[in-house]
């Protein structure tokens, strides 16, 4: 977490190698990343980015993008996992449903679920996840809420977090500021201390309450 510009996305692209860093190492299981190829490193990241590509093609094309030789019924789990199969099945031509440019035809929440099975169809060992920060709907935001706590399980997952409840259940949050990391912790020993964290959290809380939501 921290402010626009704090360098939360630049941070995690570290990891599979869009950057690299200019010192210091990045470490997965011991092992400094610009030590293996890239394309096992990528193999076992995956990445859901805030802005979603799509392209013309089928619904079952654009889920396995990244798995072209998947099978049908991985696809189809990776959508149940998504939250997006039900949706998809009652389509009148269902995963055979073509998709215009960006995903046109879809909703918001739908693009973006159905750009999370994308990625979890590659079965990745540690997922980096960039929320959606435009205005959802309720059910659809519920519907993602599912989706990607469903997708954080059993694998190591960076987050960079714009949803209240994101960032109440990490086991440890990252807090920077200008590019440099300020803080560290769980959510119940940030907000016991003074500093960044606090006072982004009462805005974030300020800000839904104005809306009239609640603070998940």
């Amino acid at each position: 977490v921290g402010p626009t510009g704090a360098g939360k996305t630049t941070l995690v692209h570290l990891v599979p190698r869009f950057y690299d860093p200019q010192q210091g190492q990045i470490l997965l299981d011991g092992h400094d990343v610009r030590d293996v190829t890239l394309s096992s490193l990528r193999s076992q990241v995956g990445t859901a980015l805030q802005r979603v590509f799509l392209f013309n093609g089928t619904i079952r094309a654009n889920i396995a993008f990244g798995k072209p030789e998947a099978a049908f019924s991985e696809v189809q789990e990776a959508a149940r996992l998504a939250q997006i199969h039900d949706e998809i099945t009652a389509m009148p031509r269902g995963y055979d449903t073509p998709l215009g440019e960006g995903g046109a035809g879809l909703s918001g929440g739908q693009r973006q679920r159905l750009a999370l099975a994308r990625v979890l169809l590659t079965y990745p060992r540690v997922l980096i996840v960039d929320e959606v920060s435009s205005e959802l709907d309720a059910i659809t935001e519920a519907k993602l809420r599912a989706a990607l706590e469903r997708a954080f399980n059993g694998r190591t997952t960076l987050v960079i977090a714009h949803r209240l409840w994101t960032i109440q259940r990490a086991d440890r949050i990252v807090v920077l500021d200008h590019g440099r990391i300020v803080q560290q912790g769980t959510h119940e020993r940030l907000l016991g201390e003074p500093g960044l964290y606090r006072e982004i959290y009462a805005a974030l809380v300020g800000a839904v309450q104005a809306t009239g939501g609640e603070a998940k």
